[in-house]
């Protein structure tokens, strides 16, 4: 019995042992073991940056808007804006030079029929050599009240029996500097120079061609714009051969 016994006691301090070392086997884990502890303190401490991102995206949303809107009130209030004002005033008053120049535009307007006056013709005093008409310098003169332009080169028809309607046209050669605006004031003169194919002998004279002299008592001027005027020779007759003649362009300078 004492034996038995004594077994017993031994079973149970063995099992009491082995349940001791048990329990310590099971809590060894738990407690060495850092990823469990690890774990549950980790998601805590990353969800805090988590948390502090918005937060710190609103602020950064904040300041940007703040910037975008102080940014934005200062173009269109800053300096630029009011450049921009000063800029397009400028541009105004360039405009209004502009209207100026349209003004002075509209003053030399061509020259209508009514606004001139064509002279007689005059003998020129650098003539081919020959007894017709030779050269004539004729002149147009402004007698409205504004100013006007003349331009380009005359026409020149001979007047049959003095009759404009009866008119032979001159075959026509340009000379002289390229035609320009000849701008008139209200009482100025432009002046050409019609030169001729001149008369030769005496009397009736001959033509160098062969051809029979015309004789005229007036031509009949066309200015570009200002209409047909029929003139005469402020002395003589217009006496000249082959039905040509040689203009210069309108020009302010007199031609001798």
């Amino acid at each position: 019995m004492q034996y038995t016994a004594g077994i017993g006691r031994t079973a149970a301090a063995l099992a009491t042992a082995l349940a001791a070392a048990a329990l310590m086997t099971g809590c060894t884990p738990t407690g060495d073991g850092d990823g469990g502890a690890a774990g549950p303190s980790t998601p805590p401490t990353a969800s805090r940056p988590a948390g502090a991102t918005p937060t710190g995206g609103d602020k950064g949303g904040t300041t940007s808007g703040g910037t975008g809107g102080s940014t934005g009130g200062a173009s269109p209030s800053g300096s630029a804006s009011s450049s921009g004002g000063s800029s397009s005033g400028g541009t105004g008053g360039t405009g209004g030079t502009g209207g100026t120049g349209g003004t002075g535009g509209a003053t030399k307007k061509p020259c209508a029929i009514g606004d001139v006056k064509v002279s007689e013709g005059h003998q020129a005093d650098v003539r081919p050599p020959g007894t017709g008409t030779g050269a004539a310098v004729v002149s147009v003169t402004n007698t409205s009240a504004s100013p006007c332009k003349v331009y380009g080169y005359p026409t020149v028809a001979a007047a049959g029996n003095g009759s404009p309607e009866k008119n032979k046209p001159l075959a026509t050669t340009h000379t002289g500097p390229d035609a320009v605006n000849v701008v008139l004031a209200p009482g100025a003169r432009a002046w050409t120079k019609l030169t001729f194919v001149q008369v030769q002998g005496e009397a009736d004279g001959y033509c160098a061609s062969g051809a029979t002299p015309g004789s005229y008592p007036t031509v009949v001027i066309g200015v570009l714009g200002a209409g047909k005027h029929q003139i005469a020779m402020d002395d003589g007759v217009f006496a000249f051969c082959d039905d040509k003649v040689t203009v210069t362009a309108w020009s302010s300078a007199k031609p001798s």
